[in-house]
C-alpha cells in the first residue's frame, strides 16, 4: 500500500489529518506541507499505531562480471 493522507474539513473550520501507510517519523514531514497547503496552523497531534513501526525497505544488489576482462 502507497502511503495516503486522509483530510477531513468540518463545517466549523476544523481540519483532520491522519496519514495512512506511513511508517515511523516520516509521516511527521507532511505536517509542514499540510499546514501550507490548507492555510492551517496545527493545533494538536497525535501519532498512529504505524509511527512506531519500522518501515521495512528491500535493497536489490547487482553485481556485474566482467568475462572478457584480463588482469
Amino acid at each position: 500500500m502507497e502511503g495516503q493522507i486522509q483530510v477531513r474539513i468540518f463545517p466549523d473550520g476544523r481540519i483532520v489529518a491522519e496519514t495512512k501507510g506511513i511508517k515511523g517519523e516520516k509521516c511527521t514531514d507532511y505536517i509542514k506541507i499540510l499546514e501550507e497547503l490548507l492555510h492551517a496552523e496545527t493545533v494538536e497531534s497525535s501519532y498512529t499505531e504505524e509511527f512506531y513501526e519500522v518501515e521495512q525497505v528491500q535493497i536489490k544488489q547487482n553485481q556485474r562480471i566482467d568475462l572478457h576482462k584480463k588482469e
